[in-house]
């Protein structure tokens, strides 16, 4: 039995997130409160979506070229980022933990402790940049594709440990139940980012790399909001913010043991879609454009989708803080029911609706236009296919994330991922002698085909996280 579980039920509603007391004074889950917390979580994974469909919408109207090596390399670029930024993601469910136990300093400690780890990803992300020519360049990318894509690799890099240190601080305020003042940072950057674009991309004349210094710049603009948030007001005087910023080489080394392995998990699926997208663009520039169109559009899902999953982080962090970890086991249910729900219903308006909304990514005059825009639409119509197994895979995901059940999540990602989904999509893409590889089936099914691996990769990954986490291991991690 829990601690919480041993006190009235009158007491326990008082120590529990997302409860409430029916008719019979039973304890039940207060949907309200969970909707009360996703639904700024939703705006502001949306208006991280908006922050790439704005990126996409810029580069789009320097040329499909441009599209195609964006294309390329956003996942690898992800995939650097979310692999060695793991010391940010460990935030929200050390927040989460701390908040629940009622031990709010260490909350206000585990900001600065990611903050100070920031630091030392700075030479991890300045060797990744060093990186791009012989990634991208074993690839075979047409060289104007090439050119470009690097052009985006370099400064990109370069700014990644602002957008970990952010995540830091983001996750400081979601853990604390305090999504509101995430949504406003978020709100912050997707607003100076657009105009920066303009101002880098077209005004200044610095095409694809002005795109990458518009995320730099715009990142940094909300990192400085959010560490104002952080230091000033209520939150200073609560979660002592202002006394918990000296170095622990102790809680350095516990957060990137908890954080290495939540980053890892991400990281796997994205090496996986970096490697996909590499080869729809090896296929040709309408299929790499196409592509990327897609998955932008497919993000009006996806990132309103992980904004209701992360709500699961911090209930679960929570309700295990409390002491009650059966509690945590039925709101992780609760919220992964509602991930799948939402991601399955807009997955399909999207696909509806992907004939008017394709050709506003394209520029006027473009002779590939028409072809990505014939593509675009029976993909859209994939992706909405996956949108129901990846709502599995986020909720279940994000509710294994508040219970700090990180490793062995990684470890599906990372088989299912790499010797399933990458080979599989080889297969069904290309023909023979298209390929990267010459040793692998060729079913040459183009786009379409890379298209249907990453259904199955998805479904497969989605029910593997599921099963994850009804097994009821995570029960047992003390973190």
């Amino acid at each position: 039995m829990s601690a919480v579980e041993s006190l009235p039920a009158d007491r326990a509603v008082d120590r529990l997130p997302a409860a409430r007391l029916d008719e019979r004074g039973e304890l039940k889950i207060d949907y309200r409160s969970i909707a009360g917390l996703a639904l700024p979580l939703m705006l502001n994974s949306s208006l991280q979506a908006v922050i790439s469909l704005t990126d996409t919408w810029f580069v789009g109207h320097i040329s499909t070229d441009a599209m195609a090596g964006m294309a390329s390399i956003y996942w690898i670029v992800i995939f650097f980022i979310v692999l060695f930024g793991g010391v940010g993601l460990a935030v929200q469910t050390l927040v989460a933990q701390s908040q629940g136990s009622r031990r709010l300093w260490r909350a206000g400690r585990a900001v600065w402790v990611a903050l100070w780890g920031t630091l030392l990803t700075v030479p991890l992300f300045a060797g990744a940049a060093l990186l791009a020519s012989p990634v991208i360049g074993a690839v075979g990318l047409e060289a104007q594709v090439q050119k470009l894509a690097l052009e985006f690799w370099w400064p990109r890099m370069l700014g990644a440990p602002i957008g970990v240190a952010l995540w830091a601080m983001l996750g400081f305020f979601n853990g604390i139940s305090r999504p509101r003042l995430t949504l406003l940072t978020t709100a912050l950057v997707a607003l100076s980012n657009a105009g920066l674009n303009q101002l880098f991309i077209f005004e200044l004349e610095m095409g694809m790399a002005g795109a990458a210094w518009a995320t730099n710049a715009s990142m940094l603009l909300g990192l400085s909001f959010a560490l104002w948030l952080f230091l000033g007001g209520g939150i200073r005087q609560r979660y002592r913010s202002h006394l918990t910023w000296r170095p622990d080489r102790r809680s350095l080394l516990r957060q990137f043991r908890i954080g290495m392995p939540m980053g890892l998990l991400y990281a796997a699926d994205l090496f996986g879609l970096s490697l996909f997208q590499l080869m729809l663009v090896r296929l040709g520039a309408v299929e790499g454009a196409a592509t990327q169109v897609v998955m932008m559009l497919t993000s009006l899902s996806y990132m309103p989708g992980v904004g209701i999953a992360m709500a699961a982080t911090t209930l679960v962090g929570m309700a295990i803080g409390a002491g009650d970890r059966e509690w945590a086991r039925r709101l992780g249910n609760a919220v992964t029911s509602m991930t799948v729900a939402f991601m399955g219903l807009l997955g399909v308006t999207i696909a509806v609706a992907g004939p008017w909304i394709l050709p506003g990514f394209m520029r006027d005059g473009d002779p590939n236009a028409r072809a990505v825009i014939e593509l675009g639409a029976p993909l859209l119509w994939i992706a909405a296919g996956y949108q129901v197994f990846d709502g599995l895979n986020l909720g279940s995901g994000f509710s294994l994330r508040g219970a700090g059940d990180a490793a062995v999540p990684a470890m599906l990602a990372l088989l299912l991922s790499w010797f399933g989904f990458v080979p599989l999509a080889h297969m069904l893409a290309f023909s023979a002698g298209e390929g990267i590889v010459d040793w692998l089936p060729a079913v040459g099914l183009g786009a379409v085909g890379g298209w249907i691996a990453l259904l199955a990769y998805v479904a497969a990954l989605g029910i593997a996280l599921y099963l994850r986490w009804r097994s009821g291991a995570w029960q047992r991690i003390r973190l």
